[in-house]
């Protein structure tokens, strides 16, 4: 039966496929390390509790109708004045946009600013962004990234690719390396942007940024930075995408925010209003009532961000430790968010039954069965099946959990000959 073109060539999800492998093997009994997905076990990281009891008092006082289209006026007024305290940016309400967390809001931006044909740049590996460029017949550049640089695209990497662009998506701390950029980096990016925009005319689309943000709060000693408050004339070209999903533990709650220039941010509400991509309005109010004390959220965030740095420094010092023993194995020390970015240089190496690892899913899945460890290959994030590197989740695990799993990935590497 025939479906639209664009349904007919959408692309599957390479995390979704490996997911549905772990849990059929789950479901006939295996113990599976799955340290595949971008999400949070809510047994070892449940929300705050403040935030679930005002999620359970709303829904009791019956605010179960539409929220506003833009979200509730008492939700944006504090993510205003929670974007001042915490990163010195200056946006009101007005240009604030509350979704049912942040995808709506990627979405919403290609869709607002990307016409059929125009110049797409982003760099590989990055989450979801050939999606995004499918879903607009954007004409996607993925630029090529280096573990030298951390994974994150440089201002010479990019200065090739702005030329003509109306879209840069970017991201950091970064899905899926858990890299940052640093001051010097976002600044000489920002410039780039500066002087592309100051070559058009009144009557061309300006070159703008999106910046997801969205595990900002999620750093280990690194310091977040931002476009706005490196150069205020980006006020005028950057879109950030950011609200509660990482930094609360709640993926789940749907909650996220975007805010730019009021011209994009007007127009990407109207387009949400025929999606219906609002977040549910107990969710909204549960979340400004939570963010009217800001210590509410700072100490929630330290807890976490604390528990979860311990789990990424186990499964990195576990992996420096096979580096150490001879392993072809490697990881970059994480800055933030969830990821551990982890080389597995194992890729044309012989299985015990003879047959040979070809790419990175052959190696993703004889993990999986041999030693019961699921990760990601940075092929389901834009690289070729060729590259080595792969994302490691800790957001599902136990810090104990982890150290059972490394003598069980020991020795399923050991056995590639």
């Amino acid at each position: 039966m025939k479906v639209s073109k664009l349904a007919a060539n959408l692309i599957g999800s390479e995390i979704v496929k490996i997911g549905n492998e772990v849990n059929d093997l789950k479901a006939k009994g295996a113990e599976i390390a799955n340290l595949t997905i971008g999400d949070l076990n809510s047994n070892i990281y449940p929300i705050p509790a403040l935030l679930k009891e005002e999620i359970q008092k709303a829904y009791q006082n019956n605010l179960t109708n539409y929220p506003p289209a833009n979200g509730l006026l008492s939700l944006r007024k504090e993510v205003s004045k929670d974007l001042k305290k915490r990163w010195n940016l200056d946006y009101s309400p007005e240009d604030i946009l509350i979704t049912a967390g942040s995808r709506p809001l990627i979405y919403a931006v290609y869709k607002t600013i990307v016409d059929e044909g125009d110049k797409v740049v982003y760099p590989t590996p990055s989450w979801n962004n050939n999606h995004y460029a499918y879903l607009t017949s954007a004409n996607a550049v993925e630029v090529k990234t280096k573990p030298e640089t951390n994974f994150l695209p440089t201002a010479d990497d990019l200065r090739p690719h702005l030329d003509g662009a109306v879209l840069l998506a970017l991201c950091s701390p970064l899905n899926p390396t858990g890299t940052m950029f640093t001051r010097e980096q976002l600044s000489e990016i920002c410039e780039l942007v500066i002087a592309e925009n100051k070559k058009r005319g009144a009557d061309e689309k300006p070159l703008y940024l999106m910046y997801d943000q969205i595990y900002s709060c999620l750093t280990f000693g690194a310091e977040h930075v931002d476009p706005v408050s490196l150069f205020p004339e980006m006020k005028d070209y950057t879109i950030y995408i950011d609200g509660i999903s990482k930094c609360l533990a709640a993926t789940g709650v749907r909650v996220g925010w975007g805010f730019g220039p009021s011209h994009i941010l007007d127009k990407m509400k109207a387009l949400l209003t025929h999606v219906g991509a609002w977040a549910p309005k107990p969710e909204q109010e549960a979340t400004a009532k939570f963010y009217e004390n800001s210590e509410n959220v700072d100490t929630f965030v330290e807890d976490f961000k604390g528990k979860l740095e311990e789990s990424l420094k186990v499964l990195h010092n576990g992996v420096q430790d096979l580096k150490g023993k001879g392993l072809s194995v490697d990881s970059i020390e994480p800055m933030g968010a969830l990821y551990l970015t982890i080389k597995l240089n194992y890729i044309g190496k012989t299985k015990p039954d003879g047959a040979v690892i070809e790419n990175s899913s052959d190696l993703v899945f004889y993990l999986i069965n041999e030693a019961g460890v699921a990760l990601v290959p940075f092929s389901a994030f834009g690289e070729d099946k060729s590259e080595p590197w792969f994302r490691a989740s800790v957001g599902g695990l136990a810090t104990d959990e982890i150290k059972v799993m490394l003598p069980k990935l020991e020795s399923a590497l050991n056995n590639l000959k």
